[in-house]
Order: structure tokens, then C-alpha cells, then sequence
């Protein structure tokens, strides 16, 4: 029977597949490669726009309303359709990079790039709950290894792309760029992807959209202000931290008893969705923090260019990207993956403390091969934590699981800048006031990070007491990680292997001939 009706399907189904993974893996480097984007064009729209002092704001307002609507663009593709939801992120984002180009002064900026942080909240969610939705959780693992590849990517070229779109075509093209290949995703997405369609009878759950919006957004502002704008003991950051509280238990609470609850916490209740939570959530501590202190120590210590820096950093990128492949190709074909977690958690705490033990003598090649550990820990959990998440909830949750764990990783990467980054600048500012006295505390006080120009400025004595300074404060930061880092290990061992649907010596014929007859049918729909 299956070798009369299969092979029709079987032709079209690749394909297809491939077409819509496309738009897809177009849709995501439009996520990612934003921010890289437009934080090196950032010195160069405040010498236009000015505004310096509301420079954070910029990042920060897009920060906001990214981790708010995540939750929310989850929850709206599961009660009316996966499609419609990601299209419309989509739009809103291609619409705030059109505004965000035409700005004229900061705070026009701002309010556009919060109004791309809305679309962009959709965009990730998206792609990983639409491979959720197409790809049975045997092959998952290879596709997402992909999407993998494409962050790696984006964190590679978003530098080197932003510094030749501002410098050959003006600022404004780092959102103008974002038009064309978002045109070229919907169209795809438009002709390819045909989802079944939902109406759900019951309404979006506002009261829990409001009060979940409230407690991020407090979370977020402690995590950017903190120990930087203001003192953590501040009676601003105590307001921020009590209303934050407040309303996030208000937000559990209500969850018990909303109709159609925002993020419903039945999903806690599989062991293996909330140990991937804490795990993701651990990644992006690390995996963000990493990425903003390494080139701060290449730059300052090792004396590479801004620009060679973010090459510098393809040791990490690239052994997280092979072995993000290999685990999601591992995973295909055996159907394990609790090995992947224990591996990477164990690679991610070694690669942070050697990275803690970097010094003034440290040599390119040494701290490289200390990044591409971290890379491969990183490698190991990055996406099998979204895979395993979505393998423990039911079919009609996989929007909210999906933008939980995206949500919990942006959480994560939130508070691993602000912690680390509060660790960073104490420890080098004591440095420089103990190696340079009053000259070091002076040169630091407005910030501990120095640009190439600022540290050519700079006397010899305080340039090698900055020196001294940045590998103290990098010591600090990511032996704080490596602790960290540990808790993502302890998650590690209590996951249970429950195996992949459609995976299994003797379900695997049953379940894959199940799961592929309903992809095979959404993609005949499709095509």
C-alpha cells in the first residue's frame, strides 16, 4: 500500500521542503544579523543623528519588545495558524527597518527599532515552531543544526557587513538591506508553505500578555541599567526589581486560571521541556557573554582591529557550527541525544575556565583553540535544547514551547551581559586605580571598554595597566560563566532520553509512517 501512494509525495516532498527551509534560513539571518548589523554602524548614526545619551536605547528599545512579543507570536500561531503569525512578524519587522532607515533624529530611531524588536520577536519563533510543524523530530535535528550554521554565520559577517554598508552606501542601508531578502522570504513563504489553518474560539488572554509584558520589560531594564546607569542598590533598580516580581507572579497566578493562557504551564510539567529551559537560558548567559568580552580582549590585549576581531572569533563559531551539524546528523540517524547535553555542558564549563585563564602572553593560537572548546559545548546544546523542547509537548503547543525556550535564551543572554559585564568593569576599574592610581581611575571612570582610538591616546604605563586591567576583567567574567555553566550540566543529567517521534527500534516504523503521511500531506497541500 505505502509503495503505490509514497513515491508521488516522495518526489515532491524534498523539494518543497527545501524551498520554504530557504526562506526560512532568509528570515533568520534577518533576525540575527541585525543587531550585528547596526551595532557597528552605531558610532556613525550618533555622529549624524547625535543623542549619545540615549545611544543604549537604541539596542535596548529593540531588546524590550523583542523578549515581550516573543511569548505572544507563539501563542498566536498556535490559536490561528502558524503562516499568518510568521508573515505578519515579518511585515512589522521589514516596516520597522524601513522607518528605522528614514529616521531623523534618536528618538525616532528608538521608537522604530522597538517597533522592528515587535516583528523580530516573531521571527525565531517562527522558524523553529514551522520546522516544528513540517519536520518529524527524528529528522529535526539536521535542519536545525542548519539554522545552527546560519547564526554562526550572521555572527561572523554582521560586522564585516555592517562596516562596508556604512562606509560604502551610508547607515541607513543597514535597515534598508533587511527589505529585499525579507521581500524574497515572504514571497517564498507566501507561494510554499500552506499550514493547516486554525481559528481557536476562545481570545487571546491579554490581562496574562500585559502582565507577563510588564515583568520582562522590568527584568530587562534591571539587567541593562544596573550597575551601569544606576547603582544595583539604587531605589530605581529596587522599584524596577519589586514590580518585576509582582507582576510575573501576578502573570503564574492568572495562568491558572485564563481561558487560553499565554504560555500554559502544563508544558513545565515534562521534566525534559523545563530542564531545556534552564539549559537554554544558561547558554545564553554564556554564549552572549563570550561573544561581547572576547573581542574586547583581542582588541585591547592582543592588539587586533576591530574588524580582525570578529574574524578572531571564527574559532568559536566554527567548531560551533560543525558540531551543531554533526549532533543534529547524530541525531537523525540514531535517534539519541542525552549524550549531546552531557557532552556540550561539560565542554562549555572547560572552555570558560580556560578562557578565564588568559593573560597579557596569551597567544592567538592558544585562546583560539580555548574558544573553539567553548564553540563545540556551545555546538552541542544550541539547537538539540529547541528540539527536545518541542519533542515534550503536544502538537497544539508547539508555538509557546517554542517561544518559551526562545524566550528563556534571550532572558539568559540579558542577564550574562549585565552580570558579567558589571563583574567586568569593577574588576577593571580596582586594576586600573591599583596599577595607574589616580590616572587609571580617571581613564575608566566613564567606562571600563576603550576604544582603538582611546588606547592609542593613552601613556605606555596606562596602556599595559589597561592591558593588565581587560585580562583581569575577562578572568572574572568568564569564571563567572564556568560556574554558571555548571548549573546547565547539573539540567544535563536529569534528562530523560524519551524517544524522538518517529525514532525508536520498534515504534520507528509505525510512528515515521505516521508523521511522514501528515508531513508528506502538508506539503502536498503546498506544492
Amino acid at each position: 500500500m505505502a509503495d503505490n501512494t509514497a513515491p508521488p509525495e516522495t518526489e515532491k516532498q524534498p523539494r518543497s521542503v527545501r524551498v520554504v527551509l530557504l526562506a526560512l534560513m532568509i528570515t533568520m539571518m534577518l533576525a540575527m544579523l541585525d543587531n550585528m548589523i547596526v551595532g557597528t554602524a552605531m558610532p556613525t548614526i550618533v555622529g549624524e543623528l547625535g543623542g549619545l545619551q540615549h545611544l543604549s536605547w537604541v539596542v535596548t528599545g529593540y531588546t524590550l519588545a523583542t523578549a515581550a512579543s516573543t511569548p505572544l507570536w507563539g501563542k498566536i500561531g498556535d490559536m490561528y495558524g502558524r503562516k499568518g503569525a510568521f508573515m505578519s512578524s515579518i511585515v512589522i519587522f521589514l516596516i520597522g527597518s524601513a522607518l528605522s532607515g528614514m529616521a531623523q533624529n534618536m528618538g525616532q530611531l528608538i521608537g522604530f527599532r522597538a517597533v522592528q524588536g515587535l516583528g523580530a520577536g516573531g521571527l525565531m519563533v517562527g522558524v523553529m515552531a514551522i520546522i516544528g510543524d513540517l519536520i518529524p523530530p527524528r529528522e529535526r535535528g539536521k535542519y536545525q543544526g542548519m539554522m545552527a550554521g546560519v547564526m554562526a554565520l550572521a555572527m561572523i559577517g554582521g560586522p564585516l557587513v555592517g562596516g562596508t554598508i556604512t562606509d560604502h552606501w551610508g547607515w541607513r542601508w543597514s535597515f534598508y538591506i533587511n527589505l529585499p531578502l525579507g521581500i524574497v522570504a515572504l514571497v517564498a513563504i507566501s507561494a510554499v508553505l500552506h499550514l493547516p489553518k486554525k481559528r481557536a474560539k476562545s481570545r487571546i488572554d491579554y490581562l496574562g500578555a500585559a502582565l507577563l509584558t510588564v515583568g520582562i520589560t522590568s527584568i530587562v531594564l534591571v539587567t541593562t541599567w544596573g550597575g551601569s546607569q544606576y547603582a544595583w542598590t539604587s531605589a530605581r533598580i529596587m522599584e524596577l526589581i519589586g514590580i518585576g516580581v509582582a507582576a510575573l507572579v501576578g502573570f503564574v497566578f492568572w495562568q491558572t486560571k485564563a481561558a487560553e493562557p499565554v504560555v500554559p504551564l502544563h508544558i513545565f510539567r515534562s521534566r525534559n521541556f523545563t530542564l531545556m529551559s534552564v539549559i537554554g537560558f544558561i547558554t545564553g548567559f554564556v554564549m552572549f557573554g563570550a561573544t561581547l568580552f572576547l573581542p574586547l580582549y583581542q582588541q585591547a590585549v592582543q592588539g587586533a582591529s576591530a574588524t580582525n576581531s570578529g574574524l578572531l572569533l571564527l574559532p568559536m563559531l566554527g567548531a560551533m557550527l560543525v558540531v551543531s551539524m554533526i549532533a543534529g546528523r547524530v541525531t537523525t540517524n540514531s535517534g539519541r541525544y542525552k549524550v549531546f547535553p552531557l557532552v556540550g555542558s561539560v565542554l562549555m564549563i572547560t572552555g570558560l575556565y580556560l578562557l578565564s585563564r588568559m593573560d597579557i602572553s596569551t597567544t592567538r593560537f592558544t585562546s583560539g583553540v580555548y574558544m573553539a572548546v567553548l564553540g563545540a559545548g556551545m555546538g552541542c546544546l544550541m539547537q538539540i535544547t529547541m528540539l527536545v523542547a518541542q519533542n515534550s509537548v503536544e502538537m497544539k503547543d508547539m508555538g509557546v514551547a517554542s517561544s518559551s525556550t526562545t524566550l528563556f535564551r534571550t532572558l539568559g543572554s540579558s542577564f550574562g551581559v549585565a552580570i558579567m559585564g558589571a563583574l567586568f568593569n569593577n574588576r577593571v576599574q580596582d586594576e586600573m586605580t591599583k596599577r595607574a592610581g589616580a590616572l587609571g581611575s580617571k581613564i575608566t571612570e566613564q567606562s571600563a571598554q576603550l576604544d582603538a582610538k582611546s588606547l592609542e591616546k593613552l601613556p605606555a604605563a596606562a596602556r599595559e595597566a589597561y592591558q593588565y586591567a581587560v585580562s583581569a576583567g575577562t578572568h572574572s567574567a568568564f569564571l563567572l560563566g564556568s560556574v554558571v555553566a555548571v548549573g546547565a550540566l547539573a539540567a544535563a543529567v536529569f534528562v530523560k532520553e524519551v524517544p524522538l517521534r518517529g525514532a525508536g527500534p520498534d515504534k520507528q516504523a509505525g510512528d515515521a509512517a505516521g508523521d511522514a503521511a501528515e508531513m508528506q500531506a502538508t506539503v502536498a497541500e503546498a506544492v
